[in-house]
C-alpha cells in the first residue's frame, strides 16, 4: 500500500485560476485588512481556496481571508471517491481526479463557479487511483494513475483515451508512484514519484523526474533528497508547483516548489536542480512531527498555500498554511502562528489537493 494510505483562450471574469504572480507586483502579506471572516462568509463570498478531502469525499471552500465558506462540492456528489488533486481546465471547468479502485478511478468534471456535477470525463484504460492531472498545450490531458505506475492521455476536449505516455519500470530513476504533474516554462513535464511499486516499497527513491512530453523520454530533475529533520525518516514527494518568478520573464529566478508527505516544501533552482531552501510545514510544532503534508497551490500574489493534516488526531483533522512564495516566509492568518492560515479543523478530513481560484 503505498505511505500516503498506509500512514492514513479568454478567460471569463472572476473564474481564473491563479497563475503565480511577478516578484513585487503586490503585497504578499495576507489578510484583508478590515473584514472580519465570519462577515466575509456571512456575505458569500466566493471561492478562493479550494481543498479536496481525501477522506471526506468532498471539497470545501474558503474565502481570501480564510473564512469557511462550507462545501464546495459535497460528499459523494458525482462519485466524488478520495479526492485528490483539482485544476481548472481549458473550457474554464474544475477537474478532479478520484476513486481509489480501477471501477472508480476517473477524472470528473464540476462547473467551477457552482460545484454542480457535469460528468466523468475520462476513465478506464488502465487508471488506477490517479493523482496528478496537468492539461498540456498539445490538446491532451496527462493523469498520473499511482498504483499503476503509468501516466494517461486523454483528449482534453473529450476526454477520450489516446495512450499510456510513460509507464514505471520498477528501477531507481523510474515512474514509480507517480504523484503531482506541472508543465514547467520550458515545456517538460514534471512528476513527482513516491518511489513505489504499484503501492509497494522495494527500496527505490522519492524523485522529481523530468519528462520531454515530445519524445516521453525522461531523467532525474530532482534526486531523492535527505529526510526533512521533523519527518519519521522518510521521503515521499508529493505536489509539484513552479514559483511566482516563473511566470514574469525571469528564468534565472525560476523556481520548482515540491511537497514533501513526510513534512516541508522544498526549494528547487528550475533551470539547475539546486536546492534552494526549505519551509517548515511542522505546525504541530512536535519532534517528529504529528503532520503530514499534502498538495500546493500559488495565488496570483505569489503566496504559497499547502494542505496538512494530523496523522496523530481521531479522524485526521487537517490545516491549511501559507508563505510568501518569494522570500518564504510564513504568512499565518490573524491570530495564528506559524505559517497556519486555516487552524487545524474537523471540516478538513486529510485534506491533499489544493486550488486556488481568482
Amino acid at each position: 500500500m503505498p505511505i500516503r494510505s498506509i500512514l492514513i483562450s479568454v478567460v471569463p471574469p472572476m473564474l481564473t485560476i491563479a497563475l503565480a504572480g511577478c516578484a513585487g507586483a503586490a503585497d504578499p502579506s495576507g489578510d484583508e485588512p478590515t473584514e472580519h471572516a465570519a462577515s466575509a462568509a456571512s456575505r458569500g463570498d466566493r471561492p478562493h481556496v479550494l481543498v479536496a478531502n481525501s477522506r471526506g469525499d468532498n471539497i470545501v471552500a474558503y474565502a481570501a481571508n480564510g473564512a469557511s465558506l462550507g462545501d464546495f462540492i459535497p460528499p459523494g456528489r458525482g462519485r466524488l471517491d478520495d479526492p485528490d488533486s483539482m485544476v481548472i481546465g481549458p473550457d474554464h471547468q474544475l477537474y478532479v481526479t478520484s476513486g481509489a479502485e480501477p471501477a472508480t478511478s476517473a477524472v470528473l468534471r464540476f462547473d467551477a463557479r457552482t460545484g454542480a456535477f457535469l460528468g466523468v470525463f475520462a476513465s478506464g484504460h488502465g487508471l488506477h487511483r490517479p493523482y496528478g492531472l496537468a492539461f498540456g498545450d498539445d490538446g491532451l490531458l496527462y493523469v498520473a494513475s499511482f498504483l499503476s505506475d503509468e501516466i494517461v492521455r486523454f483528449d482534453a476536449r473529450t476526454g477520450g483515451f489516446v495512450d499510456v505516455f510513460a509507464r514505471g519500470d520498477g528501477q531507481p530513476g523510474g515512474l514509480n508512484g507517480p504523484n503531482s504533474l506541472a508543465f514547467g516554462p520550458d515545456g517538460g513535464l514534471y512528476v513527482a514519484t513516491e518511489g513505489s511499486v504499484a503501492g509497494e516499497f522495494p527500496g527505490l527513491p522519492s524523485e522529481v523526474l523530468r519528462f520531454d512530453v515530445t519524445t516521453a523520454a525522461h531523467r532525474v530533475f530532482v534526486p531523492q533528497p535527505e529526510p526533512s529533520p521533523s519527518s519519521l525518516g522518510f521521503v515521499s514527494l508529493l505536489g509539484v508547483a513552479f514559483g511566482p518568478d516563473c511566470r514574469c520573464h525571469q528564468p534565472h529566478r525560476c523556481d520548482l516548489f515540491v511537497s514533501d508527505f513526510a513534512n516541508d516544501v522544498r526549494r528547487y533552482d528550475a533551470a539547475t536542480g539546486a536546492l534552494e531552501q526549505q519551509l517548515d510545514t511542522n505546525y504541530t510544532g512536535t519532534q517528529p512531527s504529528d503532520n503530514f503534508t499534502g498538495g500546493l497551490a500559488f495565488d496570483r500574489r505569489g503566496r504559497l498555500f499547502v494542505a496538512g493534516f494530523d496523522r496523530q488526531a481521531e479522524g485526521n483533522p487537517g490545516a491549511l498554511l501559507r508563505f510568501d512564495g518569494v522570500s518564504g516566509r510564513p504568512l499565518p492568518a490573524h491570530g495564528e502562528s506559524a505559517a497556519v492560515f486555516v487552524a487545524p479543523s474537523p471540516l478538513l478530513v486529510r485534506p491533499i489537493g489544493v486550488l486556488v481560484l481568482e
